[in-house]
């Protein structure tokens, strides 16, 4: 399945009259009654769904829709959100729409809004038009807008979630019959939890029959806007069908996450975040002390040849890093700067290189195909060859990263704490240290601790690979002469300038080498690659050089390793029917790419643990889930 590029929204506004509704000329259809754009949401969707009343009190209520159009049905629910004392805790608002539109229009539709604090909010989160799940959040994360760009059919069937409530608010059905179909409305009962509602402006036959041949009960409403009924809709299926990936218990909201590196502060605070307590048991006397302790790193896009599932699963890693690292860097929460990134390329031309953005329609506020003279003006020097600009990119201090993570109130740091063995015990797991003392008990447990997962779990036919890589660190009197990019450079080994004006550069790749110590030609060669990279390297003695050595782990297919365990001697046809242990997660085996896909990762472990709504769509969730490892039967 692939998703094609997207096409944004063709809008025409005024239409001749001041308070004519904008027009979607490729639909001949407006986006919403002339009485009120908001008013229609508060009566046809918020009212059809008995909303705020059914969210009051729960921890978490989910809406699923389907035609975000210009936003208002999601400005309307989150301004009611607001008003509401008695709201939920969490609420997540999940759209799709195939013809999104640009962050120009959308700041054009809600110039007069009534709402001019939430639009301006939506305005600037408005994510690059790439045919992905972008997350983005609003209130400190309270209020999740997951936005699905593409075609509703192909979304539907890849979003893992249960849903609240639906609004089907697509343009007419006899303008966009693709939004109205029979296998679109049937696909909403493999997305509805129980007791989940649907509301729409439509009363078409072919809209009640197509809900009703779903298992929902169909009524009629008063309308609204000079329509006389609405539909409104109640699931209530024959029986229900067997879910993939099940969703997590709510309670008791508690975890234990093994590892205080990347991978286990972003799970721990993405769970804290969920509004779970976590406790993270660290074997070194500080977190960040192992892979994850590197001086700087880099966090930016791709651009693969084609766009399968592993080239998406990344994009919607560096999406997610722009997006959450991009606050930290501007507010110097965390040490790194969100400027851009320069990838150099030198295995294709720049009309290849334009070529694949335009087969894959990647926007430029993702990422640019620049020649030599452009990519130098971002680099504040000379780039001796095409490269790609990843607007979105930068670097970062990951110890400052992981600090942030663990500095959440709902988040317990205990160093000093290897855990030896894991127990089943009771409901839960016990961590036992080399004594066999409990270290903790929980009914959760991430496994986010590089290869010792993997013993902990007994998997010893996990397929991990670890591979040394050194990283050189020039002092700032050693770099004082030296080129000094103002983005960072990557391509054939990377090179950062720090605050401090030194500049780091790496790094090796050695698989299987658990030499520790620094090596004199590896800085040589990382010198080498920083003079490929800049045209010139410090003329000093390599072994007088400092630097750092770790270890890099990944499996063969160079994807992270994310999601419930699955039983040992388990197979299924598909991954995501693998039987699992119950409570057991993984977040190891980032690789190189640490810093890009730690957020994503530790999104997803926290929804599969916590029963939110995944980040990632199910063959992008398939493709990180560690069952991927188990034999198809």
């Amino acid at each position: 399945m692939r998703f094609a590029p997207i096409t944004p929204a063709r809008i025409v506004f005024g239409d001749g009259a001041p308070d004519a509704p904008p027009y979607a000329p490729d639909f001949g259809d407006v986006y919403h009654a002339r009485a009120g754009a908001l008013a229609q949401a508060r009566h046809v969707f918020l009212g059809g769904n008995a909303l705020p009343q059914r969210w009051q009190g729960r921890a978490r209520f989910v809406i699923l829709e389907t035609g975000f159009g210009l936003g208002h049905n999601f400005l309307a629910t989150w301004a009611a959100w607001r008003d509401d004392p008695h709201r939920c805790e969490r609420l997540w608002f999940v759209s799709i729409d195939k013809h999104p539109p640009t962050r120009g229009d959308l700041a054009r539709a809600h110039a007069a809004s009534p709402l001019p604090g939430l639009a301006r909010d939506l305005v600037d989160a408005w994510p690059p038009l790439t045919p992905d799940l972008h997350t983005l959040a609003f209130d400190g994360g309270r209020v999740m807008l997951r936005l699905a760009f593409g075609d509703v059919a192909q979304w539907l069937p890849q979003l893992v979630l249960d849903a609240d409530a639906f609004y089907l608010d697509g343009f007419a059905p006899d303008r966009n019959p693709a939004m109205w179909d029979a296998r679109v409305l049937k696909a909403l009962a493999g997305r509805a939890a129980p007791g989940a509602t649907a509301a729409t402006w439509s009363v078409a036959r072919d809209v009640r029959d197509g809900l009703a041949g779903a298992g929902f009960a169909v009524e009629r409403a008063p309308g609204f806007g000079g329509k006389r009924e609405m539909t409104v809709a109640r699931y209530a299926p024959a029986f229900t069908p067997r879910r993939a990936r099940a969703p997590g218990r709510v309670a008791p909201r508690d975890a234990v996450v093994v590892g205080a590196g990347l991978a286990g502060a972003a799970a721990a605070q993405a769970l804290a975040e969920t509004g779970w307590a976590v406790t993270v048991l660290e074997r070194r006397e500080r977190p960040a002390a192992e892979a994850s302790g590197n001086a700087a790193g880099l966090f930016h896009g791709s651009v693969a040849p084609d766009d399968g599932v592993p080239s998406r699963a990344l994009r919607a890693a560096a999406l997610e890093a722009a997006r959450v690292y991009a606050p930290l860097l501007r507010e110097s929460v965390v040490t790194g700067a969100a400027c851009g990134l320069l990838q150099r390329v030198e295995d294709l031309t720049l009309d290849a290189m334009q070529a694949r953005l335009a087969r894959q329609g990647l926007p430029a506020d993702y990422a640019q195909a620049l020649d030599a003279p452009a990519a130098s003006a971002h680099a504040g020097i000379a780039v001796d060859g095409p490269a790609w600009w990843f607007p979105g990119g930068g670097w970062l201090a990951p110890p400052t990263l992981v600090a942030h993570g663990l500095a959440h109130p709902r988040v317990t740091l205990r160093t000093g704490a290897a855990v030896h063995a894991l127990r089943a015990h009771g409901d839960g797991w016990q961590m036992l240290d080399a004594d066999g003392r409990v270290l903790a008990h929980s009914r959760t447990v991430v496994l986010a601790n590089a290869h010792d997962a993997a013993r902990l779990l007994g998997r010893g036919d996990w397929p991990l690979r670890s591979s040394r890589g050194q990283v050189t660190q020039l002092d700032a009197a050693t770099a004082a002469h030296l080129p000094r990019p103002r983005v960072p450079l990557a391509g054939d080994g990377y090179a950062i300038a720090l605050p401090d004006g030194g500049l780091l550069c790496g790094a090796t790749r050695h698989a299987g080498d658990a030499d520790a110590s620094l090596r004199a030609s590896d800085h040589a060669y990382n010198l080498e690659r920083l003079r490929r990279l800049t045209g010139t390297a410090p003329a000093v003695d390599p072994a007088a050089l400092a630097g750092r050595v770790g270890w890099r782990l990944a499996v063969p297919d160079r994807l992270p390793l994310v999601g419930a365990v699955p039983v040992a001697g388990a197979a299924a046809a598909r991954v995501r029917d693998v039987a699992r242990i119950e409570g057991l997660f993984v977040c190891t085996a980032f690789g190189s790419r640490g810093i890009t896909w730690a957020p994503l990762a530790g999104a997803l472990v926290a929804a599969w643990a916590a029963g939110d709504p995944f980040p990632l769509d199910a063959r992008g969730v398939d493709a990180l889930d560690a069952a991927r490892l188990v034999p198809r039967a």
